[in-house]
Order: C-alpha cells, then structure tokens, then sequence
C-alpha cells in the first residue's frame, strides 16, 4: 500500500510538472521559442550534408557564396530549411551560411522616423481639427520582428494612425492645446506596449501641428480680444480710481496753504510755455478771483 501511494504521489507530481513546464511553454514568446533546439529531420540532415559536400568539393569557389558581410547596423536571420536556427540574429560582420539550404534576412536596427500624415480628429467638445506627428522607433529583436508580423514598419505606421486618432478623440480641444506633451506620452506608452511583441520600442513621439478651421480661428480670436479689452477697462478704472484719490488728497494739501495753490498755477504756467512757444499766456493773480468772489457774495 506505501508502495502504491507513493508511486501514485509520484505520477501526480510528473503530471503537475508537465502541465506547468506546457503552460510556461504557451506563454513564451515565438523568439524563446524559436532558439530552443528543435531537429530538422532525416531528409534535413540529408540535405544540409549534400550541401556542406559541394561547398566542400567546389572550395575556394564556393567561399564566396557562403561568407555574407552584415553591417554594424544590421542584424541577419537566418533559415535553414524554412526553420530559424536556433540562435539569435546573427552579425555584425562575417556570418558563414550554407548556399543551398540556408537563407538569411538583414533587419536594419537604425531608429526610423515615422510621420503619420493630417488626421481629421472630432475632439470631445465637438471641434474638427487636424493633427499630424512624428513617431521614432527602432528595431530590438531582429527575430521577433521578422517572424511576427508580415512588414513591420507599415504594421507600425497604421498603428500609430489609429493610436492618435482614438487618444486625440477623448480630449478637448482646450486639453490639446495645452497638454501635447502629457498626450504624447499616453500615445507612446500605448504604441510600446503593443509593439512589444514585434521587437519594436517606441523612443519618442511628438505631435507637430494642430489645424483648426477659420470660422473657430475668428471665433477664439474674438474671445481673446475681448477678454483683453475687459481687463484694459478694469486697469484704467483702476488707474482713475487711484488718481481721483491722490488728487482729493492734493486739493486737501492746497486748501491748507494758499501760497502753495499760486506756485502750482505758475508752475503750470511754466509747463504750457515750454510745451506750446506760440500759445500767450496772460497770469493773473489768483488773490483777485478771491476778492471778486467775496464782494460777490457781500453785494
């Protein structure tokens, strides 16, 4: 009975262990996938060994269709009978291939500059614009982006289209004015996180221009002018509010001291001649309205 429970914990375990190394297996990436060791055949071996034999029978012929140059830029794939070899991309320099059973793919590792053309974006609020920009990608797994996706740049560049339209579509137009850089990068975590799996990282993207129609360049244009207008007439209210208060204080000042009223009225007499030469001034003293307005009220 021992016997038969342990040999029972024993099968349970090995199927436990199998179904788990098989999920962690469904959840690797075709690029883990691809590097593990898997065989080609009889027939494969068979050919890989009539290959190897004519490069071997037509040396040094043959050296120069087996030795491929790969730039530092550039990563090759390799396939050798439809399968990728069980490494990873291969270069920079000299790579040594098999003519008749060996292909190879070079994958340009370069940042590319990607401008997504005018797109007509209906904002939240109801606004037409037309917004374009700039999306700068590279290239880090040379294998994923070959063996997951058909062309990856026009995968990428259809899906940075759809990205900004769907983003730009749940913003105001005030918010697009305002926050193009917080919008850039919800755009560029959005196209990272997608393009993941076809060995792209999104490095930088930026929203160049955004177009709005005439009708709502006038209308802003006439809500700023009238918001500067309104703030004008506050300041000059403001400004005469302040002056009437000085010159109260002023004629306070003037009534307490006679003599100071008659240098204020030369002194702006002073003023006038220096500002106008042709205007004639005739100064009288200011005593003598005193002495007409008290003769008038005695009388």
């Amino acid at each position: 009975m021992g016997r038969a429970k342990r040999s029972e914990r024993a099968t349970q375990s090995t199927w436990v262990c199998i179904l788990t190394s098989t999920d962690s297996e469904s959840h690797l990436s075709v690029e883990e996938l691809v590097h593990q060791r898997e065989g080609i055949g009889v027939c494969g071996w068979i050919l890989v060994s009539i290959s190897f034999l004519l490069v071997v029978i037509t040396f040094p012929f043959s050296i120069w269709a087996c030795i491929k140059v790969v730039r530092e830029y550039e990563r090759a794939v390799v396939f050798r009978l439809g399968r990728i070899l069980p490494k990873k991309s291969k270069g920079p320099g000299l790579i040594l291939i098999l003519p008749c059973t060996d292909t190879f793919i070079r994958v340009d590792l370069r940042t590319v500059t990607c401008t997504i053309p005018p797109q007509e974006i209906l904002t939240k609020d109801a606004v037409t614009t037309q917004v374009d920009g700039v999306v700068y990608y590279r290239i880090h797994s040379a294998v994923s982006a070959v063996a997951n996706v058909t062309d990856v740049h026009s995968a990428t560049f259809l899906l940075a289209q759809t990205t900004l339209r769907n983003v730009l579509g749940t913003r105001s137009l005030a918010q697009l004015l305002a926050g193009r850089e917080e919008i850039a990068h919800g755009i560029q975590d959005i196209l990272d996180s997608a393009t993941e799996q076809w060995g792209i990282k999104v490095a930088r993207v930026e929203i160049k221009d955004i177009r709005i129609p005439v009708a709502m360049q006038r209308t802003m244009a006439a809500e700023a002018e009238a918001a500067q207008e309104a703030k004008a007439k506050v300041v000059a209210a403001e400004g005469e509010r302040n002056a009437s208060k000085a010159l109260k204080q002023a004629s306070v000042v003037l009534a307490d001291s006679t003599a100071g009223l008659q240098l204020r009225y030369l002194q702006t007499l002073t003023t006038l001649a220096a500002e106008n030469n042709s205007t004639i001034v005739f100064p009288l003293p200011i005593n003598m309205f005193e002495n007409l307005g008290q003769k008038n009220r005695g009388g």
